[in-house]
C-alpha cells in the first residue's frame, strides 16, 4: 500500500452486518461518504437498516458460501474498495468463555473457529479472484486483543483466544499474498475495544464506564483508523486508536 492513505472508498462491504458494531459502521460510512456504494452480507435475509445498496444473505461458515459471495460481488461490477468483516462469537446460550482447561469442549472450540475464522477465510476466497493489481483494497477483520499471544498474561478464554489468534494469522497471510498481487493493498486485524453489544453484555459488570464504548463510538474510531492506513500497517493487529498490538 502507498505511504499516504488512499482516497475515500468508492464501495464498502460490511460482512456480519447484523451485529451492533457492523450496523454502526454502516451508518458512519454513509454519514462520511454518502456517495459510496454500501454492500452488506449476513445470515439475516433482511437488515433493520435500509441504507445498504445491496445485500447478500448467506451463511459464511458453509463452503458453498464462497460461490454465493463471489457471484454477489461479481454482480456489483468490481471488488469493493473496503471490506470490513465483523463476524465473531464469544458465547451463546449454552457456552461461555472457559476459565480452565477442564471447561474446554471440542464442539465449542470448533464452533468458535467456524465463526471467528472460517467466515473470514470464505469471504477472502470469494473476493480473491476479483482483485485487480491497480484497484486499491483495504480489508479489516474485527479481531480482539485477547487473541494476541504476546499480550496474554491472564490465560483462560481458551476457545475465543485460540480462534482469534488463528484469525490474526489468516490476516497476516492475506496481507502477504494480496500485497504481492495488489499495488495499493492493506490488510489488518483491529480490536474495537469493549463495546456495548450482545457479544460483551454478559461480561460488562466489572468494566468501568469509561472502558465500555457505544457502538457509534467504536465505529467512529474504527473508521478513523481505517481511513488513515498506510503501507506500514499492512499485516498488523491494531488497537482501536491505531496502535500496533503484538501478535
Amino acid at each position: 500500500m502507498a505511504d499516504k492513505p488512499h482516497a475515500e472508498p468508492e464501495s464498502v462491504l460490511v460482512a456480519g452486518a447484523g451485529g451492533g458494531i457492523a450496523d454502526a459502521i454502516l451508518s458512519e460510512v454513509a454519514r462520511r461518504w454518502p456517495d459510496a456504494q454500501l454492500l452488506t452480507m449476513s445470515r439475516e435475509r433482511e437488515l433493520e437498516t435500509d441504507i445498504a445498496h445491496g445485500h447478500c444473505s448467506l451463511e459464511l461458515t458453509e463452503p458453498e458460501a464462497v460461490e454465493t459471495a463471489r457471484e454477489f460481488l461479481q454482480e456489483q461490477g468490481a471488488a469493493p474498495s473496503w471490506v470490513v468483516h465483523c463476524c465473531g462469537i464469544l458465547h451463546d446460550d449454552n457456552h461461555g468463555p472457559e476459565k480452565s482447561l477442564d471447561q474446554c469442549h471440542d464442539d465449542w472450540l470448533l464452533q468458535s473457529m467456524r465463526i471467528n475464522v472460517i467466515t473470514h477465510l470464505h469471504l477472502a476466497q470469494a473476493l480473491a479472484p476479483l482483485l485487480k493489481k491497480r484497484r486499491p483494497l483495504m480489508w479489516a477483520s474485527l479481531s480482539a486483543k485477547v487473541g494476541s499471544i504476546g499480550d496474554n498474561g491472564l490465560g483462560g478464554w481458551y476457545s475465543y483466544r485460540m480462534s482469534k489468534a488463528a484469525l490474526n494469522m489468516l490476516v497476516r497471510n492475506l496481507s502477504i499474498e494480496w500485497g504481492r498481487k495488489v499495488d495499493d493493498c492493506c490488510v489488518v486485524a483491529i480490536h474495537p475495544g469493549t463495546t456495548d453489544t450482545a457479544l460483551s453484555r454478559p461480561f460488562q459488570e466489572n468494566i468501568k464506564d469509561d472502558r465500555l464504548y457505544s457502538p457509534a463510538t467504536s465505529a467512529g474510531r474504527i473508521i478513523d483508523v481505517l481511513g488513515q492506513l498506510t503501507g506500514e500497517k499492512n499485516g498488523k493487529l491494531l488497537f482501536w486508536d491505531g496502535e500496533v498490538l503484538p501478535w
